[in-house]
């Protein structure tokens, strides 16, 4: 549980770009002294996104503000991590090829630093331009938006700072399962069919996913584990099959381990009862 008095929680930057520094005059483009650290985005794992569903990855970091700022103050102050591709300032200017926190909190550890947590947000509709080209589904920089404002509201200093740290967005997969006959009798061949599909982030909609090596697990009723019976390899459509001997009741599903442009996915199971 986060501790520390909440000096500042940002919640709605969806649907603007929310970063300050955007419309600055190039003579308040400069250091703000603003230290952020400790970035972590997503649990350190890749962000998996598929065709209609808004993803909201977890994010954190720590600041710590230069003199004459305060805690104590956050309207004086703003600081917060997103994702880009190509040019940063590009990126932050036009919104395209940019990915910012849907909201987040600050927590005061003392006057001059605080931790922050919140969420990105990221949403596959065309209108958004987070997703819409497969080639989104590599690694993204990391920038910073940074911004000091004097008393009386007006800019002092603002910058994007970048950094060395990325995050990978994946395209989702998805995976069917169907086992027959149901009932089997034991000993019997059962055949256990099923499909690879996976987001194409262009049209919006799954796609077969051919040439990939998925596995075959099965499940004995009454355990918690699942083990690999097969290994197969998806066909043009994406289409998975394999036949193996009817033993005990349990359950059948294809698991598919993923790439590094593609994330992982486990098939629902199918239950099968064997007499």
């Amino acid at each position: 549980m986060r501790t520390g008095r909440r000096t500042v929680a940002v919640a709605t930057l969806v649907g603007a770009l929310g970063l300050s520094v955007l419309n600055a005059p190039a003579a308040q483009a400069a250091d703000t002294g603003i230290t952020v650290s400790d970035i972590v985005i997503n649990n350190g794992k890749p962000i998996v996104v598929g065709t209609s569903k808004e993803v909201e990855p977890p994010i954190s970091f720590s600041i710590a503000l230069p003199p004459g700022y305060s805690t104590a103050d956050p309207l004086r102050y703003d600081a917060y991590p997103f994702l880009y591709r190509g040019s940063i300032r590009t990126a932050a200017d036009t919104g395209e090829n940019f990915i910012q926190p849907g909201s987040y909190t600050c927590y005061e550890i003392d006057s001059k630093r605080a931790d922050c947590e919140g969420h990105l947000y990221i949403d596959p509709h065309p209108a958004q331009e987070h997703t819409d080209s497969n080639s989104d589904a590599t690694a993204w920089k990391v920038g910073l938006s940074l911004s000091l404002w004097k008393a009386d509201g007006n800019p002092k200093a603002q910058e994007l700072e970048t950094r060395s740290k990325t995050a990978q967005l994946k395209r989702a997969a998805k995976a069917t399962t169907n086992a027959s006959p149901e009932p089997v009798a034991k000993g019997k061949p059962i055949t256990v069919t099923g499909k690879l599909t996976r987001a194409n982030w262009s049209t919006k909609k799954y796609d077969g996913y051919s040439g990939r090596t998925v596995r075959l697990q099965f499940r004995a009723k009454g355990t918690d584990t699942y083990k690999t019976v097969k290994q197969a390899t998806t066909g043009s459509t994406g289409a998975m099959k394999a036949t193996v001997t009817a033993s005990v009741d349990g359950s059948y599903r294809w698991v598919y381990h993923g790439n590094s442009t593609t994330g992982a996915t486990n098939g629902a199971a199918d239950h099968i009862d064997v007499r």
